[in-house]
């Protein structure tokens, strides 16, 4: 253990473990969804995107940066046709490989993207049993309990949605 000379006398770094940083990277929708086969716990890929982002562990020595993709955000035009007013976007996928604060980054990242490019909301979902931590961190609020169902019909047959997800969602908007 050794005493940082920039912190007060009572803060110890431990260094036999070097901080890796959290990054934002830019990253293609098929990067996005590559990563998104490989790590999500119940989602496939997306069909298209407006953009999507990474948030990577930065493990170079300074001199030659090495970023290790962590977890990806996928943002595009609403999935709900009601909500695709041209001035809303939906975090469509969110997937990391349990980094902590990788989840908030992101969803702070994916805000301040939307913003930048003139977007005024931005919303997502989560199922119920998802706390939300990462989305309350990162300025979100919960605005309510949305029907699930599942996007299957009669007269327009889909690929049934899987059985746990056909429940309620949680909707969230940045705020």
């Amino acid at each position: 253990m050794v005493r940082t000379s920039r912190s007060p006398a009572s803060a110890v770094t431990d260094t036999r473990t070097a901080p890796s940083r959290l990054v934002l990277v830019p990253l293609s929708l098929r990067a996005a969804n590559a990563f998104v086969l490989a790590h999500h716990r119940h989602h496939r890929p997306v069909q298209g995107g407006k953009f999507s982002l990474a948030v990577a562990l930065d493990e170079g020595d300074g001199a030659a940066p090495q970023h290790r993709i962590v977890g990806v955000a996928i943002v595009g035009r609403p999935v709900g046709r009601h909500l695709d007013d041209g001035r809303t976007l939906e975090v469509t996928r969110l997937c990391t490989d349990g980094t902590p604060n990788a989840c908030s980054k992101l969803y702070a990242a994916a805000f301040r993207a939307a913003r930048a490019l003139g977007y005024t909301r931005l919303i997502t979902y989560t199922l119920p049993a998802e706390g939300g931590a990462s989305l309350r961190a990162s300025g979100w609020r919960l605005t309510g309990l949305c029907g699930g169902g599942n996007w299957n019909r009669q007269r327009r047959p889909r690929q049934d949605t899987p059985a746990a997800l056909r429940g309620p969602k949680l909707l969230w908007e940045a705020a």
